[in-house]
């Protein structure tokens, strides 16, 4: 007999991937907090964002979290998320801290993670083993107009640095000194002169900003104006058009997959 993909078992899925005390739903929980944490400091500021990805597949299909799903993705318009990063740190509370570049000197990634101090976590790619804040996270992308091809080859000078990573033929202080390298050159000049040349080509379609490997875009009418949405028992910010959002990035999304070919992000978390 075959399974109906777009019938589930809400209590079933629960059972399975994240039950009440289970180590995901704890992580879930702390990833709420946080979620909460940023939507009271975005709304007071005026700050428009919007959950993205598998976090609002989670919100429109499932009513809050996937329930195998083990991260917290939020995007913004990348002159808000500037000057988002310019609040945070005065507006935080002690347990939570602000990652990028300038908070965390080996950092690598294009976009900026808040991060729970409570908690420890390991990703099974391994880049965080370089990284100093290493708790429980939530995404903060920026999003920029700028041609696909554009954004690929931005993903490409990138690329460098996790082939760095990746190397184990060469020392951690070798490592370091060519994460440092590759992270300067992209962003201090490759990327400068890539917004540059992207005034010739404009370009309709937000996409997230340079360096990130997600390419799917999407249209701003389909964004603004920002609603909201009920996410478990939080209220939080959504695109406009959400369900054009995710068939643009998924297609069928209320299509469930096959939950027994899942790879989760987190190898372990721990708590204290």
């Amino acid at each position: 007999m075959h399974r109906d993909p777009y019938r589930f078992d809400p209590e079933e899925l629960k059972a399975r991937f994240n039950p009440e005390g289970s180590p995901l739903r704890l992580q879930q929980l702390r990833m709420k907090e946080m979620l909460k944490v940023l939507d009271g400091i975005c709304r007071k500021h005026d700050i428009p964002y919007w959950i993205a990805s598998g976090t609002l597949l989670g919100c429109m299909r499932h009513g809050g979290f996937i329930p195998w799903d083990d991260d917290l993705d939020v995007e913004m318009l990348r002159p808000d998320y500037k000057r988002l990063l310019r609040i945070l740190p005065s507006e935080l509370p002690e347990w939570m801290e602000l990652q990028h570049r300038d908070t965390d000197p080996n950092y690598f990634y294009s976009y900026a993670k808040l991060r729970d101090k409570n908690s420890l976590l390991e990703e099974t790619n391994g880049y965080d083993r370089i990284f100093r804040m290493k708790g429980i996270y939530i995404d903060i992308f920026p999003q920029e107009k700028c041609p696909l091809w554009m954004q690929k080859l931005s993903c490409h000078t990138l690329g460098h640095v996790y082939k760095v990573m990746k190397d184990m033929r060469i020392s951690e202080a070798e490592r370091l000194k060519k994460v440092a390298f590759w992270y300067n050159l992209n962003h201090r000049l490759i990327y400068p002169l890539m917004r540059l040349a992207n005034l010739l080509f404009p370009s309709l379609l937000v996409r997230h900003t340079f360096g990130v490997p997600f390419h799917t875009a999407c249209h701003v009418d389909e964004v603004f104006p920002i609603g909201r949405a009920k996410f478990e028992d939080l209220e939080v910010s959504v695109p406009h058009d959400s369900d054009a959002y995710l068939k643009r990035k998924y297609g069928d999304y209320l299509r469930m997959p096959d939950v027994d070919a899942l790879n989760p992000h987190v190898a372990q978390c721990r708590f204290f």
